[in-house]
């Protein structure tokens, strides 16, 4: 055995999972099982998330953050409640009226990218994405390695329904068209028609819908078979699975959403402006657990 010789230089100190839990709690309530499995769970308040430009800020650092994290070896990627995001936090956006060009810029364009781009490109462990609830902006879960959802959720595309009007640029559209057939995701894309969770597993979008209150339960028996096989084998193999997205992604994540960004300007639109999700699927009074922040 050679003996040890001191280096010139140490490795970076990299946060811990408990520092990185208490840096995204306002985000993300994060669990992680003693084999390193980390469950993220989507929130504002405790409650069904409310979107906001520090949320779109804090999820591409969060999987930069965990997918590169030596002790993390799968992340299960859920949401709060019955409704996935349930509208934009008027306050939050609000920058984007004083400064729709640097706004757009800085929190769009590049955060908006990182979202997509880091949980791809920066993670290298399985992810499991758990569908919990209905609305829009499901890419976050659907582009995942392995995707689960709810069996009484809705899905859909807003950016082009009445009083959106928004090109589906901001990674919707990497989903749609890499999992559905062509024609069934131009559909879903202009139309905003809304997908059942039936829809959701003929057309290839998640493996199974799960009853409510069995998905997470469902979500760690997926996660105990994965974390029974070899951890090389087992991370090498996230990464063959990820190359399609890579390549999406590379294609067409900077064009449409740059196309989205300059919609925007034509159409003179702003966030804090679009209509809730909740009245897209016409939840007003059904959400549970209750809202707890303020949107409007």
């Amino acid at each position: 055995m050679s003996e040890a010789k001191k280096t010139n230089t140490s490795y970076v100190k990299w946060p811990t999972f408990d520092e990185i839990k208490e840096m995204f709690k306002e985000h993300f309530i994060m669990d992680r099982r003693e084999d390193g499995v980390v469950t993220v769970r989507m929130h504002t308040l405790g409650g069904p998330l409310i979107w906001s430009m520090e949320l779109h800020d804090a999820i591409g650092k969060m999987w930069r953050m965990l997918g590169t994290d030596r002790e993390t070896e799968m992340i299960i990627f859920t949401g709060t409640g019955n409704v996935w995001i349930t509208d934009f936090e008027a306050a939050s956006w609000a920058p984007e009226a004083d400064d729709a060009g640097m706004t757009r810029y800085n929190h769009m364009f590049v955060d908006g990218r990182r979202m997509i781009i880091a949980m791809i490109s920066d993670v290298e462990v399985p992810t499991l994405g758990v569908l919990s609830g209905s609305g829009g902006h499901t890419e976050l879960a659907l582009m995942c390695d392995l995707a689960i959802a709810a069996d009484d959720i809705t899905v859909l595309d807003p950016h082009m329904l009445p009083g959106t009007n928004n090109v589906p640029g901001d990674g919707i559209h990497s989903c749609f068209f890499e999992l559905l057939p062509p024609r069934f995701a131009n559909w879903y894309l202009m139309t905003g028609e809304k997908l059942t969770p039936q829809d959701l597993v003929k057309f290839g979008m998640v493996s199974e819908i799960v009853p409510r209150a069995k998905l997470m339960d469902r979500a760690y028996e997926i996660a105990d078979m994965l974390m029974a096989q070899n951890r090389v084998a087992r991370r090498l193999t996230a990464q063959l699975v990820k190359r399609n997205w890579k390549k999406r992604i590379a294609d067409d994540l900077d064009m449409a959403f740059g196309t989205e960004l300059f919609g925007m300007f034509c159409a003179d639109e702003l966030h804090s402006a679009l209509l809730p999700m909740t009245k897209h699927l016409e939840l007003e009074g059904k959400i549970d657990p209750p809202f707890v922040g303020k949107v409007r």
